[in-house]
């Protein structure tokens, strides 16, 4: 069920009803009815995967409790490592089973040992590298006894299967989401408000950003051949604010319709495109993931305490994982590994944790310096989502070296340059709302908290219409195919 979808625009209400009005009294039957309209909300990709969900709830469940019980280190490990494998597991054979037999087939035929094995028409769970992660964060957190295991069968269902966030993210931790669900929670009008700006303005970002953006990228992308230096440029400069837009859009939606039902998500996005270097722009581009590589993988393996050699090591095993968590294709381990370049000289420097505040807070525009330092990392961004978006390497090689040709000088062209304008000039004035509303934590919480009401009314009614405007298209959340 998609979130710009009439589906969902049924479905929301009928569940906010149920919830604040049936089962209100009862907090085991809350949780019962978020557990049931999340299996709802997935299965309506196909129900079939529900199972997958259910035995990976029940597995992790289970392991919890005897984590409680299990005093000998050796056995816990053991539970701990059932619990890593049953998750990665599935994971690995429905993501990667045909990208490692497609590699394991082209390395014997380099050395010409043609082999023919079977591969498997798999089809990818909606969500699976999420709801995953955040099943092993709770099963991690208790065998380091940072968290109690929960003897609540239906809570814990409900943490893993919250549907909200349940396909995109944010992927939240056991330690934060889980306790919100032993809570009785009672009904907030200006926190439900609140969440619903948030849902408006993720709407705008997908439905009028990201659509409109994704229409010329899919276009310039899929014809690369086809076009200028200039043109190419623009597809790169349309994909970037596309997946910015798709998916910081889900995850204002996933946390803006958690607030209607009294749950707090963590944030996913601070307004990555004005990070002044790049280990700002991963501070605040899905914090959520970025954040559990750093807890749970890099940590673990010494993070930055030993020496340089280690450091190197650890940044690009990290930023690798990474790429690959995203899908199995070498474009993305490229683009994990281009990430781990720009961030070298930071770490190596000690300068990764210099920009921790907002850029020109409390300011109107940027200095000179700021602004030069803003433009360099984004550049250095669009390069990287070049590698993200191509096919393969040797299309993202080919495309940048078009760019790079004589042709960049030329004027782009494309058959609807009217359209394509008029994309443009949306991409810009979000730009600027985005530049205003930096401090919050999403970019019109600002004027609806500060704008006098009328003008506050204004602007919502801009927005609806425009969502409406540009409505139908109900492209699917980049980050499903993760």
């Amino acid at each position: 069920m998609l979130f710009n979808s009439i589906d969902f625009a049924i479905f929301l209400p009928i569940v906010f009803v149920l919830y604040w009005f049936v089962t209100h009294k009862n907090l085991k039957w809350q949780n019962f009815l978020i557990v049931a309209a999340s299996y709802l909300f997935y299965g309506w990709w196909d129900w079939r995967f529900l199972s997958l969900i259910i035995f990976s709830t029940a597995v992790d469940y289970i392991i919890g409790r005897e984590l409680e019980n299990e005093g000998h280190q050796i056995k816990r490990k053991v539970l701990l490592w059932i619990s890593i494998s049953v998750n990665l597991g599935f994971l690995g054979f429905f993501k990667y089973y045909n990208f490692f037999l497609d590699n394991f087939v082209t390395v014997f035929t380099f050395f010409d040992q043609p082999i023919n094995p079977q591969g498997l028409n798999i089809i990818l769970p909606v969500g699976i590298s999420f709801y995953t992660f955040q099943t092993l964060s709770y099963t991690i957190d208790v065998y380091k006894s940072k968290l109690k295991p929960t003897r609540d069968f239906i809570a814990f269902s409900a943490f893993v299967s919250f549907f909200p966030q349940l396909v995109a993210g944010p992927i939240e931790r056991a330690t934060n989401l889980l306790p919100q669900f032993y809570k009785k929670r009672s009904f907030e009008y200006n926190k439900a408000v609140d969440g619903l700006r948030q849902i408006l303005w993720g709407l705008f970002k997908k439905v009028v950003i990201a659509d409109n953006c994704a229409e010329y990228a899919n276009l310039i992308f899929n014809n690369s051949e086809d076009y200028s230096g200039s043109t190419l440029l623009l597809g790169a400069l349309f994909f970037t604010f596309q997946i910015y837009c798709d998916f910081s859009g889900y995850s204002d939606i996933a946390i803006g319709t958690s607030r209607l039902f009294g749950f707090n998500l963590m944030q996913n996005f601070n307004f990555p495109y004005f990070s002044r270097d790049i280990a700002e722009f991963w501070r605040r581009w899905h914090i959520s993931l970025s954040t559990w590589f750093r807890d749970y993988l890099y940590i673990p393996l010494g993070g930055s305490r030993g020496g340089t050699w280690m450091k190197i090591r650890n940044t690009f095993i990290i930023f690798i994982v990474s790429g690959f968590w995203h899908g199995a294709n070498w474009t993305f381990i490229i683009w994990g590994a281009l990430n781990a370049l720009y961030f070298l000289p930071l770490m190596l420097t000690k300068n990764n944790r210099n920009n921790l505040d907002v850029v020109a807070k409390g300011k109107l525009i940027p200095s000179i310096k700021d602004l030069s330092y803003i433009l360099l990392t984004f550049s250095l961004t669009v390069f990287a989502w070049i590698f993200f978006r191509a096919e393969s390497v040797g299309h993202a090689i080919s495309y940048i070296s078009e760019i790079l040709s004589p042709s960049l000088l030329s004027i782009p062209k494309l058959a609807d340059m009217q359209n394509v304008l008029i994309t443009i000039i949306l991409v810009v004035c979000f730009v600027i709302i985005e530049w205003f509303g930096r401090e919050e934590q999403y970019a019109i919480a600002k004027f609806g908290l500060k704008w006098r009401r009328p003008l506050r009314h204004a602007m919502y009614y801009v927005i609806i219409f425009t969502i409406f405007w540009f409505w139908g298209k109900e492209q699917q959340f980049i980050y499903f195919q993760f």
